[in-house]
């Protein structure tokens, strides 16, 4: 299992004086080099409801929505002869 790190105290100025006894600081803090291991994704986002369905409701209104200019657009331009389309691609 992986354990979770202890956190270690930086040295503090002044520490023990005026108790009888000198200490070091750094003795006094418990030192532990853990490394913690996370998952590449995030298992939170795997939790949120109706997640799928709100991507759906974005993106197929937008699909559409994009669908619909792009054929306007062609529309425009084969109108104005700046793209029209050949049906010569039959080359059997």
């Amino acid at each position: 299992g992986v354990r979770a790190a202890e956190p270690t105290l930086p040295p503090v100025a002044g520490a023990g004086r005026g108790h009888g006894k000198r200490r070091n600081a750094q003795t006094l803090a418990p030192s532990c080099s853990v490394k913690v291991v996370r998952p590449p994704f995030a298992i939170d986002s795997l939790q949120t409801p109706f997640g799928l369905l709100r991507v759906f409701s974005v993106v197929i209104p937008f699909l559409y929505v994009g669908t619909q200019i792009s054929k306007n657009f062609a529309a425009l331009l084969e109108e104005h002869d700046i793209f029209v389309p050949e049906d010569d691609d039959d080359d059997d």
